[in-house]
């Protein structure tokens, strides 16, 4: 059975923004790495959007933005929206049961599957399917955007925490 993990860079007030911030060079290869042991990743739409920038090689691209655009290439992903007509390559765009898909996922395939985006999280989170979240703070505070939980925090049980790189911290949480 696959386990569903939550996890995205944010500020030490709790937001996400990838425009605001980027992972240092170590917390990037920490990321490759990740990318590549993933069973597949389900996205939310705007989430999906960002990280559609990573489908075509860019020639001022360095060896590791090209690692990790080949990483993210190679995982399956299922893509949860509404609005969207189509998407890219080694994407299954859902718009149907998204209950229905993600416990599917978790009985047909071992590892780990990633969810992306703290809406799609929160509504995942609800329905009791996250099995682990990770918390990569960084040391920025910016006092706006959008959280990193989408509604109210679910009861959690610390079981990791690590530094990774110059300045992230990670902690790892489990559903208490």
């Amino acid at each position: 059975m696959a386990k569903l993990v939550f996890g995205m860079n944010q500020s030490l007030d709790g937001y996400v923004d990838h425009q605001e911030f980027a992972p240092g060079p170590e917390l990037f290869r920490h990321f490759i790495e990740q990318v590549r042991g993933l069973t597949g990743s389900v996205y939310g739409r705007r989430i999906y959007e960002v990280m559609r920038y990573w489908d075509e090689d860019l020639p001022e691209w360095g060896a590791e933005e090209r690692d990790f655009a080949a990483a993210w290439r190679g995982q399956p992903k299922w893509v949860v929206s509404r609005s969207l007509k189509s998407v890219g390559p080694n994407a299954i765009l859902v718009e149907g049961d998204i209950e229905a898909l993600v416990r599917g996922l978790k009985a047909e395939h071992a590892g780990e599957i990633e969810v992306a985006g703290p809406e799609l999280a929160q509504s995942l989170t609800d329905l009791g399917l996250i099995d682990e979240y990770r918390l990569y703070f960084h040391p920025v505070v910016l006092g706006r955007g959008k959280p990193f939980f989408a509604g109210p925090r679910p009861p959690l049980r610390l079981v990791a925490s690590d530094v990774i790189g110059e300045d992230a911290v990670r902690l790892t949480y489990v559903p208490a």
